[in-house]
């Protein structure tokens, strides 16, 4: 087989992968582009194929180019973030992994295989820009901007449930919030975890300083490690001198949300940060020291995190220093007439409505049902009910939409389809429909929907993409 049907045989399988690949010879000369590197670089495969990428490329530093690191150094790299200019001057970001290929000791070519974040990376810049001008606005950092309104903040106040789980759960907070001990929270979405992490915050000695709060489920492992430990000019490709969270919040508390959606690896340098008080930043030479208080939460039992092994066991020895367990809004439904009445409240002025109380019926309605969104669930029932209520004095069983879709029947047998021929046909097309009804109620906020449930944003887009949703 002669060397350029090899060529058209490797640009066809690159093309069948449906990942984003360039391959490179030893001279440097493109060998394989395909449709979806082509895409991703906003550029045509006949701009690219047989010439030099320095020559396509010429924007990105030779020793910062993982295709040059491969082929003049025989260095791979996994994951690691890029920004540059394509040939047409629009910016880029990529997480790339390359190695070299080598026969006989001798270098032949190197691939690359990378995905686009232009746009996640644009969104982790944004979190930082507005949480360095929530600082501003607070008053903890220094600038010439204009001043922004502060973020909501909760305080023991906002928790409002009189069941002895709930008044433990609360008890233990008020405790942690006079002291400096790390703090690990479970609750299942909804149940309030982030007003539990400010009450503790907003109740201690800390609370002149910054209250910073990351999901760390909302950003891929490349781009979370910038966002939290922040990135050293020349680190990378693109990358500039940027302060992470741990240093903004510095002599504050930082919220890690969903820990466990961290990446393993990610962990590690967390734990290590925790044990020795500074950061480095990626890219970085200098350790820098942190003052920085760690409220971890997680949606899933510990135990099973930890078993599954997306928790690290000894990250989780290591915040577990005061342990709060929210109970679900099922476990403590005698709060429920207590919250359904301040959602009321809230909502009847947002709306502009005269709505009173909640009747008997509407009351007995919202006991009968099972809330897995807990308490942000019933709330948004009542938010519902109040906005489409007729113009009385009374929210009334009518008014009050306990059916939303979100908790579904279990499927019966006779469901299943005759042109479904096996259990993963029939599994597929129930998580396709459970996935349809969430993005439509949240209006196809992915970050959203992925929360609710219960997986990654990045599994979730995959299955999107996989359902044509």
């Amino acid at each position: 087989m002669k060397a350029k049907e090899y060529l058209a045989i490797l640009q066809k399988t690159s093309e069948v992968l449906g990942e984003a690949i360039h391959i490179v010879d030893a001279e440097g000369r493109t060998i394989v582009y395909n449709d979806a590197m082509a895409r991703l670089e906003k550029i045509s495969v006949e701009d690219v194929l047989g010439k030099p990428f320095r020559e396509v490329f010429p924007h990105i530093p030779q020793e910062e180019s993982t295709l040059y690191r491969a082929l003049a150094k025989g260095e791979a790299s996994a994951s690691e973030p890029q920004t540059y200019l394509n040939v047409y001057g629009k910016a880029i970001t990529t997480v790339n992994s390359t190695v070299p290929v080598e026969v006989d000791g001798k270098i032949i070519a190197a691939i690359e295989v990378a995905k686009d974040i232009t746009e996640i990376k644009n969104m982790s810049d944004t979190i930082l820009g507005l949480q360095e001008e929530s600082l501003v606005s607070a008053g903890k950092v220094d600038s010439k901007k204009e001043l922004k309104p502060a973020i909501k903040r909760y305080t023991f106040d906002s928790l409002i449930g009189t069941t002895s789980e709930f008044a433990k759960a609360i008890g233990i907070a008020r405790k942690a919030s006079g002291t400096d001990a790390s703090v690990f929270i479970y609750g299942e979405t909804g149940t309030g975890k982030e007003l539990f992490a400010q009450s503790i915050h907003y109740d201690g000695s800390r609370k002149n300083n910054p209250f910073l709060a990351q999901n760390c489920a909302a950003l891929p492992a490349a781009l979370l490690e910038g966002i939290l430990f922040g990135t050293s000019k020349g680190g990378f490709t693109g990358a500039v001198d940027r302060a992470g969270l741990f240093e903004q919040a510095n002599g504050g508390t930082l919220l890690l949300d969903e820990i466990s959606a961290m990446p393993y690896e990610l962990q590690s340098k967390l734990l290590r940060v925790l044990q020795e008080d500074y950061i480095r930043r990626v890219g970085g030479s200098s350790d820098i020291p942190v003052d920085v208080r760690i409220i971890a939460t997680v949606n899933e039992r510990p135990e099973k995190l930890i078993e599954r092994g997306t928790l690290r066991k000894d990250l989780y020895y290591r915040l577990n220093i005061v342990n709060i367990n929210i109970p679900p809004l099922r476990e403590r439904k005698e709060d429920i007439p207590l919250l359904a009445e301040i959602f009321l409240k809230n909502h009847n002025v947002r709306y502009g409505k005269e709505l009173w109380m909640i009747s008997d019926r509407a009351l007995k309605k919202l006991d009968e049902y099972d809330y897995p969104g807990n308490v942000r669930e019933l709330e948004n029932i009542i938010m519902s009910a109040v906005s489409l209520a007729d113009n009385e004095h009374v929210l009334n069983e009518k008014d009050v939409n306990t059916g939303s879709g979100y908790h579904q029947p279990p499927q019966r047998i006779s469901d299943f389809h005759e042109n479904e021929s096996s259990l993963s046909q029939y599994m597929e097309r129930i998580e396709k429909t459970v996935i349809r009804r969430h993005l439509l109620d949240n209006e196809g906020n992915v970050s959203k929907t992925a929360k609710e449930l219960g997986m990654l944003r990045q599994n979730l887009q995959y299955k999107i993409k996989k359902y044509d949703l």
